[in-house]
C-alpha cells in the first residue's frame, strides 16, 4: 500500500531515484514509526510523513518524522554523532553504506511541580532533553535547545522572581485530569496547533497541581539544556535546581494557557 511520504529533492538526490520510488510505493517505508523529532508514534499509512536523511562523513541513515514536525530534508551531522549511538529508529534504513549507525535521539524529559512565586503556588512543567539539541541542518556539535525556544518567544531568566509573560499560540493540554501534550502553533496560515511534546501515555499530576492549573488557567513552562536540572525527587530540590540553572544563564520560561481541564 502506498505510503503518505514526502521525499524532498535533496533526499532523492542522495538516495537515488530507485530507492525514492520504492519508498513512495511503500516497499521500503515503515507503516508505524517513532518520529525522529518528537519521538511519538506515527503511521505513514494514515498521516503525512517526512523522510529525513542524516549524513555523516562516511555513514548515513534515513529516519522518519511527522510532516507537521519536520519537512523532508538532508541533515549533515558529524561522524562522531553517528558513531557510538545505539538507539535505533523503528522502521527501515537506507543502506547507502554497510553497518549504518543511527544518530542518538534526544528525548524531552518533562517533570510537573508547583513553583512558589511572590507567595503564590503556580503549576509548572520543567523540560530538559536527554541529549544536546542540534538545529536541523547545523554542522558540528552544539546545543541549540535554548536558542530555538527563545526564537519561539520563550524568555531567558536569571532569577525566578515573577511570573513569566504569556506565550500566545502555545498551550498545555490537560484532559481527564492528566497531562497529554504541550502544543505550539502549526505551520502555515491555518494556525492549527500541533504537538511540540506529547506524552506516550497521559501523565498523572497531583491534585494540588491540577487545582492550581484550573485556578490560574495557565501553566508555567521552564526549559533547560541537558544536565542543567536533572531528575529531582522533591519539589524543593527541583526549585533549587531551577534557581541554579537561572543563575547560570541556562533557563528560559513562558506562561502557557491551559487547554482542557
Amino acid at each position: 500500500m502506498p505510503r503518505m511520504l514526502d521525499v524532498s529533492d535533496d533526499v532523492r538526490a542522495e538516495i537515488g531515484d530507485d530507492e525514492a520510488d520504492r519508498l513512495l510505493a511503500g516497499e521500503n517505508a515503515p507503516g508505524s514509526y517513532d518520529c525522529t523529532s518528537c519521538r511519538t508514534p506515527g503511521d505513514s499509512e494514515q498521516e503525512r510523513t517526512s523522510t529525513v536523511l542524516f549524513i555523516g562523513d562516511e555513514t548515513a541513515v534515513l529516519a522518519f518524522a511527522h510532516a507537521t514536525c519536520l519537512p523532508s530534508q538532508v541533515v549533515q551531522v558529524t561522524e562522531e554523532q553517528l558513531r557510538g549511538a545505539v538507539r535505533s529508529i523503528s522502521g527501515d534504513t537506507v543502506d547507502l553504506e554497510p553497518d549504518k549507525i543511527v544518530p542518538e535521539q534526544a528525548v524531552l524529559g518533562v517533570t510537573s511541580g508547583l513553583v512558589l512565586i511572590a507567595g503564590e503556588l503556580h503549576p509548572a512543567l520543567v523540560v530538559e532533553p536527554t541529549a544536546p539539541i542540534v538545529r536541523p541542518g547545523a554542522v558540528g556539535a552544539g546545543d541549540d535547545f535554548l536558542p530555538l525556544l527563545i526564537e519561539q518567544g520563550f524568555m531567558p531568566l536569571t532569577a525566578i522572581e515573577s511570573v513569566p509573560s504569556v506565550l500566545h499560540g502555545w498551550s498545555v493540554l490537560l484532559a481527564m485530569g492528566q497531562l497529554h501534550a504541550v502544543l505550539q502553533p502549526g505551520p502555515g496560515s491555518s494556525g492549527q496547533p500541533v504537538a511540540w511534546w506529547q506524552a506516550h501515555q497521559p501523565l498523572q499530576v497531583t491534585d494540588g497541581w491540577r487545582t492550581a492549573a484550573n485556578k490560574h488557567q495557565q501553566v508555567l513552562m521552564f526549559a533547560a539544556p541537558v544536565g542543567a536540572i536533572g531528575r529531582q525527587p522533591r519539589e524543593d530540590l527541583l526549585r533549587d535546581a531551577l534557581d541554579k540553572a537561572a543563575a547560570n544563564g541556562k533557563l528560559v520560561a513562558a506562561a502557557l494557557p491551559l487547554a482542557g481541564t
